[in-house]
């Protein structure tokens, strides 16, 4: 699902090796995270970009809040610190805003899924669908170890096929954990 965009609909893929673990919430019996109300609120949304239909969810007015990014940063940090996670996998572009600074902090490597063409060297690709096209990942080879405990970051999950194709790179069935901003 790329840079943001979010459908009308509501379908979402990626299989049963992901686990989706969202922030706690009002009413599960803890409070939720103070941070998450000044996260959302700078995240702006912009209709109908890039193409009718679509709601883009603009990250550039939080990362110009170094306090909020910070606590968008914190918050994922604090969710995955001792869970024995080997790297953090980033899906271009926003995956390489925030995914090497959460794997620098929990002491994991960073993996860049890139668009075709982009990596040098030996790569493996997946080509994946999305709501308005078609699109392809790539990834070094040998980025990822047997049995390595993966984090996924990418912006949101709308259809699914970009998760999938990152979950292929990766070579299931790695234990795999996902994050996306649009749980925030």
């Amino acid at each position: 699902t790329g840079m943001g965009e979010q459908g009308t609909s509501g379908s979402e893929g990626g299989g049963s090796m992901v686990e989706a673990q969202a922030p706690a919430k009002k009413g599960d019996g803890r409070a939720a995270d103070p941070r998450l109300q000044g996260i959302s609120d700078a995240i702006r949304v912009v209709p109908h970009f890039p193409k009718p239909g679509i709601m883009f969810n603009d990250i550039t007015a939080l990362l110009l809040r170094p306090g909020v990014f910070k606590d968008a940063v914190d918050m994922f940090v604090e969710r995955y610190r001792g869970m024995g996670i080997a790297a953090v996998a980033g899906i271009e572009a926003r995956g390489f805003i925030f995914g090497p600074a959460i794997a620098l902090a929990i002491g994991a490597k960073f993996i860049p899924l890139r668009k075709p063409g982009k990596l040098p060297g030996e790569v493996i690709s997946e080509t994946y669908t999305l709501e308005y096209g078609t699109d392809c990942l790539e990834m070094h080879v040998g980025a990822v170890e047997p049995g390595d405990r993966v984090v996924v970051v990418d912006d949101l999950v709308a259809t699914g096929g970009t998760l999938s194709a990152a979950i292929k790179l990766l070579g299931e069935p790695l234990p795999l954990l996902l994050f996306s901003l649009d749980e925030m």
